[in-house]
This record gives C-alpha cells, sequence and structure tokens, in this order.
C-alpha cells in the first residue's frame, strides 16, 4: 500500500493514527466517477476490516453501483472535526483542529450470502444499540443489499491538533497579514 505525498507534511498522521480513526469513524463518503466523468459521492457508513472498507447500498441498479460496475477505482473519505480557534486578531485568522482520512482503491461487489451476514453483523456490532431486545444476526433483507468491499491502494491521513489556550489568539499572535489595517 503506498501513501501519497502531502503538500503540508507537517500534519501528516502516522500509519497507527490513521487507522484508529478508520476503525472509530462513523461516516465515511464514497467517491465514484459517472460514465460522463462527473464525480458522484455519497456518504454512507462503514466497517473498517482486514484493511477493506466495507459499505452497503440498495441492490437495485442506482447511480453509485452503476459507476462501481463501470469503473472500480475510487475514494473513501472520512473526517472527525474538532474544535474551531482563532490564531490571530481578524476573522479570517480562524483555524478548525480535525483529523481527515483519505483512501483510494479499488471496489468490488462481494455477492457471497455469508459476506452480507459478516457485514450486517459487523455493522450492527458498530451502529446498533447494544441493549435492543429485538432478534440478534437475523437480517431477512439480505438479497435486498448490495455489500462493497474496498481493498485499499493508497491511503494518508492528516491532522491539526487543537492548539493549547497559551498558543491561542490572544495569548499568541500569529496573524497571517500583521500590517493590515481595519
Amino acid at each position: 500500500m503506498s501513501v501519497p505525498n502531502l503538500r503540508r507534511a507537517d500534519m501528516a498522521m502516522t500509519n497507527e493514527a490513521v487507522l484508529r480513526v478508520l476503525e472509530r469513524g462513523f461516516v465515511g463518503r464514497l467517491a465514484t466517477v459517472s460514465e460522463d466523468g462527473y464525480p458522484y459521492c455519497v456518504p454512507l457508513l462503514y466497517i473498517w476490516a482486514n484493511h477493506q472498507v466495507f459499505l452497503h447500498g440498495t441492490s437495485a441498479l442506482g447511480h453509485l453501483q452503476a459507476n462501481i460496475r463501470r469503473e472500480p477505482r475510487v475514494c473513501f473519505e472520512l473526517d472527525e472535526p474538532d474544535e474551531v480557534f482563532d490564531y490571530g486578531r481578524f476573522e479570517c485568522d480562524t483555524g478548525l483542529a480535525y483529523r481527515s482520512v483519505i483512501l483510494f482503491g479499488r471496489i468490488s461487489i462481494a455477492e457471497e450470502v455469508a459476506t452480507k451476514q459478516w457485514f450486517c453483523e459487523r455493522l450492527m456490532e458498530k451502529y446498533g444499540k447494544p441493549d435492543s431486545i429485538r432478534p440478534k444476526n437475523f437480517f431477512p433483507r439480505l438479497d435486498a443489499i448490495t455489500v462493497y468491499a474496498l481493498s485499499v491502494e493508497r491511503m494518508s491521513g492528516k491532522e491539526r491538533l487543537l492548539p493549547e489556550i497559551s498558543e491561542q489568539w490572544p495569548a499568541k499572535d500569529r496573524t497571517r497579514t500583521p500590517h493590515a489595517r481595519t
């Protein structure tokens, strides 16, 4: 798996940090390309397992599935926003603490019923209510979903940590245009 060069290498996350974000992330966005060349991006719940991202959607042939069947190269993004902070005297001198992960790879359709069952079980472990009294691991509509497996070829992560109060404005002035006047 390759790691692309980041323009902001000072914000690069370690491989271990990227994996932690993938494990705990809530929703990601899957980007595909339509036949006419337009990008198509959709938010999806996901499972990170076996160095793959597993996602699901309807079994009906819609925009997403048509794109994937035509072109399996995709991009998957997720982020964890944190707090907004001031670093300088002007409104534009504002930053956001965050973590983000970008994955590139090839996606395939998991046709096996056992894989769909496994995916739904993991999905409920991650997103379901632990105290639910509903029957566990019973998914009567497995034939109504399509499960996708994204094999990661490249990944990167970037983070901006929330600065200590002593490093934020007004304690420290990091105004980008220090000679500007209002």
